[in-house]
């Protein structure tokens, strides 16, 4: 088979999936609500659709002509996506190490899985979460650990200012408020 149709590297299978690579050297930080997210998906892949799948691809592979069967052919490829998927999902579950926000309850520093609100210096208030790499929902509050507000705010207090880098100059940032979950919930 030609290079040009083999992925070279396993960061291919994180850019197709929309997911940053994580840090060198460093962990693949989840809270328990993204590790059993990521952990029922992969659950999912490998006990339910991917066996559908095959059924399917069984079924039109016994039907003859394989060159001109839509099911085969379409079926061949979305069992391809599935195994990249569960490759991919089995890679950050190895790497992840899950951290409990809720240890925090409390607390008005900033650690991973703090939902926090601040003020940025046009006045604008904003509510995030940081989260995990594989978590990151920026359009739902929740943003990567990595990110450059979360590195910024992360061991901020509440009523303390922090700068953030941005393409526009430096943003001035004030910790309004700090939630951590409590335990159990």
């Amino acid at each position: 088979m030609s290079k040009a149709f083999v992925k070279e590297s396993e960061q291919d299978d994180e850019e197709e999936f929309g997911a940053p690579p994580i840090p060198a050297g460093a962990k693949n930080y989840l809270t328990p609500e993204g590790h059993l997210r990521m952990k029922t998906e992969l659950l999912n892949l490998i006990d339910n659709e991917r066996p559908e799948v095959v059924r399917i691809v069984s079924w039109a592979a016994s039907n003859g002509d394989r060159s001109e069967n839509g099911d085969y052919i379409y079926g061949k490829r979305r069992l391809r996506e599935i195994d990249r998927r569960i490759r991919f999902l089995t890679k950050r579950l190895d790497l992840a190490e899950i951290v409990d926000p809720s240890v925090h309850f409390g607390s008005d520093q900033i650690f991973f899985g703090a939902t926090v609100e601040y003020e940025n210096q046009e006045g604008e208030v904003t509510t995030i979460r940081i989260v995990g790499v594989d978590e990151f929902d920026p359009l739902n509050g929740k943003i990567s650990w990595i990110s450059p507000v979360a590195r910024a705010l992360t061991k901020a207090k509440v009523g303390d200012t922090v700068s953030l880098k941005t393409p526009h100059g430096v943003d001035e940032l004030l910790v309004l408020q700090v939630d951590y979950p409590s335990r159990g919930s």
